[in-house]
């Protein structure tokens, strides 16, 4: 679409039941409704056939659909006579044979089929009765923008709207059939944010299982039978992680919004770094190798230690250096393990003079907040991260009383750094095993790429310290979150306006064994302690990392696609559809 084009979209939600015949009525009834609005895409939720239950293999094979049947085939018809795009979801059985998918699927307004996408993360007993994609799902060029096509547990990693957006997806598609309450607090729009996309997700209401199973489903997941219901919340949300449009918790309703798909085309945050441009895919080669153990962990992981935030007030880089050295030492009284500062703590606001004659100024105020950093962990044995300026490289550290233990140079260029941090960037993420966990330093803007974290819990660490100076709400209330959720490790994230402690909760996964918390309707979120302070202190939680199963087989990191995340590592971003 030309720029400035706007177009009205659509997200329905829904009940859907054993009943063919009443679940495609709702899912007509959905579509006229969208387009009485004047909606010109359609978004239906996920498994609208039927309840994503059954009793065996045989069972899903004869109630999936199959092309042009009598369910999908009134679907098309229904695209035709409104003139729109209509995405559903269904399980689908492949032609001569007994291959089940879950797909996407994406009717145009003549009716035919421009686009199908099986699903690549399965959950739970999704596992026991479908089959998982054997390719990428594509993006297709429309007249209402360049869509990619993507459901439910796909969305709580990132790996595959990652690779929509990086092929030049404009608008996602996302289809739900969950009661997680975070899927709308959290993960449907944090893909928007970290990928400067719009995307228009729908949910179900009403119960997700057969009554007769509920109550045993209940007691084996440890929530209340009224958990299991479709969460509801539709959603549209804007390239800026801005919610534009929800749905009602519970109900059938169809949400609409009017979308600028061309806005997906500008990457670029405030300071006019291009976030997309600035990825380093030849870094990435882990996310698409096949799942191999880290490198083991000497000792014990702790269960639980303290770690602090320390955001200075002063003005003046060396009354910050000082303040922040006293709230340090004040940290490791209170028996912190971990003490994490803003980016360039000791620069106002985080900002380096770029001039030409201020750099041995600047490299000798580094040297300063070193050594009074390292003073005020005398005699503690607490770590501290930080970032200063060091041979024209913004560079992180992990510092101990005796010195740096971990140098991590910033992996993505920053716009914001460019004048005087023109020195190569560093070639590789690096941890660094404390007594009571393995930590990686995030910094400055390595924090705003879903790969830097995933990178980290590849290399086994289960605590990152971000130092970083966030330019848009959603880095810090979805991006810094989701990070801990997805990769299952706890978050300790220091700014200069905000910070924050985000550690992973005991309860965690369906199937588990619950502790006194009663359910809170989330399944794969951090406990937050907000840092709005000069000092804040929280437990984070190194031992809980090594539990990454969301769900029975859903492993969060090493069930990500690998072997479909080509996208993530290629050397370029295309400019168009594939």
């Amino acid at each position: 679409m030309a720029e400035g084009s706007t177009v009205r979209v659509a997200a329905a939600q829904f009940a859907v039941g054993r009943d063919r015949s009443a679940n495609l009525a709702a899912c007509l009834r959905a579509i006229d409704a969208a387009a009485r609005r004047g909606a010109r895409l359609v978004v239906l939720p996920e498994f609208c056939n039927h309840l994503s239950w059954y009793d065996d293999r045989a069972h899903a094979l004869r109630r999936a659909c199959r092309p042009g049947d009598d369910f999908l085939a009134p679907l098309a018809a229904a695209a035709a006579r409104h003139r729109v795009f209509v995405k559903t979801h269904v399980t689908l059985a492949a032609p001569g044979g007994d291959r089940v998918t879950a797909a996407s699927l994406l009717y145009g307004p003549d009716g035919a089929l421009l686009a199908h996408a099986d699903k690549q993360v399965l959950m739970g007993s999704e596992r026991d009765h479908l089959d998982p994609a054997l390719t990428p799902g594509p993006v297709v060029d429309t007249a209402v923008g360049r869509i990619g096509l993507y459901s439910c547990m796909e969305g709580v990693i990132s790996e595959v709207c990652r690779g929509l957006a990086v092929r030049g997806a404009q608008v996602l598609l996302n289809s739900l059939n969950s009661f997680a309450l975070d899927e709308a607090s959290l993960h449907i729009p944090v893909r928007a944010g970290e990928n400067r996309v719009w995307v228009v997700a729908a949910n179900k209401v009403g119960p997700l299982l057969p009554d007769e199973h509920v109550d045993t489903v209940a007691a084996g997941l440890g929530v209340p039978r009224e958990a299991l219901h479709g969460a509801g919340e539709s959603q549209i949300v804007a390239p800026d992680g801005t919610v534009v449009a929800r749905a009602p918790r519970t109900g059938e309703a169809v949400v609409v919004a009017d979308i600028e798909p061309a806005r997906a085309d500008d990457k670029r945050r405030p300071d006019g770094t291009d976030v997309f441009a600035a990825r380093r895919p030849e870094l990435y080669a882990p996310l698409a190798a096949p799942p191999h153990p880290a490198p083991p962990f000497a000792g014990r992981r702790a269960d639980e230690v303290t770690a602090a935030v320390v955001r200075p007030g002063a003005g003046d880089p060396r009354d910050a250096v000082a303040e922040t050295a006293e709230l340090t030492a004040r940290a490791a009284a209170l028996g912190a393990s971990l003490v994490v500062v803003p980016e360039l703590f000791c620069f106002p606001g985080g900002v380096v003079d770029p001039a030409a004659g201020a750099a041995p100024a600047k490299e000798a105020l580094a040297k300063e907040a070193l050594a009074a950093l390292t003073g005020a962990l005398a005699g503690t044995d607490t770590y501290l991260a930080c970032t200063l300026p060091h041979e024209r490289v913004h560079t992180g550290y992990l510092l101990r009383a005796d010195g740096p233990v971990l140098v991590q140079p910033q992996l993505h260029r920053s716009t914001r750094h460019a004048a005087w941090a023109d020195g190569p960037p560093g070639s590789r993420l690096h941890t660094y095993d404390a007594p009571w966990g393995r930590v990686a330093v995030v910094v400055g803007d390595d924090g705003l790429y879903p790969e830097t974290f995933r990178l980290a819990a590849l290399a086994g660490a289960d605590t990152a310290a971000v130092c970083f100076t966030g330019t848009e709400g959603w880095e810090s209330s979805l991006g810094l979150p989701e990070r801990s959720a997805e990769n299952r490790v706890n978050v300790v994230a220091a700014g200069h306006a905000t910070g924050a402690i985000h550690r992973l909760p005991r309860d965690f996964g369906l199937w588990q064994a619950r502790g006194a918390a009663p359910f809170d309707g989330r399944i794969s979120h951090p406990d937050t302690t907000p840092a709005d302070g000069r000092l804040t202190l929280a437990p984070i939680r190194p031992g809980q990392a090594a539990r990454r199963l969301v769900s029975r087989g859903t492993d969060l990191v090493d069930g990500r696609p690998w072997h479909l995340a080509g996208a993530l590592v290629a050397a370029a971003r295309p400019g168009g559809a594939s």
